[in-house]
């Protein structure tokens, strides 16, 4: 069974969200079967591994976090957009230190870090252990170095690594 499907979960998400955003017709339902297959196979073609989650429990916590940070940034931006004056903000770039080296927790990261609105996720070097992101309001880089490594990093460790 699993030379077919290789990565069950993710084709099974795949299979499920495509049906979701397109709703549950024939030829839908065969076009999701293809894809999400096909995916699963191009990826074990290509010889990745698939992920190990070490803690569900701790997706769930992720996924409140981001979810509230992203209400946060939204709210913050509009703000600063509509009503602040443009000599207010401070937009920069800057290089945060992680101990991440999984492929699926960066991978995550950077989603979570560029779905947030005011940050964007721009380089990663794996030699360094440093990621370089743009921040739009960038008053305190302790606050955003505070942030990623005790609200994001730590739970991505719990979870993958």
């Amino acid at each position: 069974m699993s030379r077919i499907f290789p990565y069950p979960v993710m084709t099974l998400g795949l299979f499920v969200m495509w049906i979701a955003l397109a709703g549950a017709t024939p030829g839908h339902t065969v076009l999701a079967f293809i894809v999400s297959t096909g995916s699963a196979l191009t990826l074990k073609a290509l010889g990745e591994k698939s992920t190990r989650v070490k803690r569900v429990d701790a997706i769930v916590t992720l996924a409140s976090v981001v979810f509230v940070d992203i209400l946060r940034s939204n709210y913050d931006v509009a703000r600063l957009i509509l009503f602040g004056k443009r000599l207010d903000r401070k937009s920069g770039f800057m290089t945060v230190p992680i101990r991440l080296k999984n492929p699926s927790s960066l991978a995550v990261l950077s989603i979570v870090l560029t779905s947030t609105p005011g940050t964007a996720w721009l380089d990663y070097n794996a030699a360094q252990g440093t990621l370089i992101i743009h921040v739009f309001d960038l008053k305190d880089e302790s606050h955003w170095l505070d942030l990623i490594s005790n609200r994001y990093e730590r739970l991505l460790l719990e979870i993958f690594e």
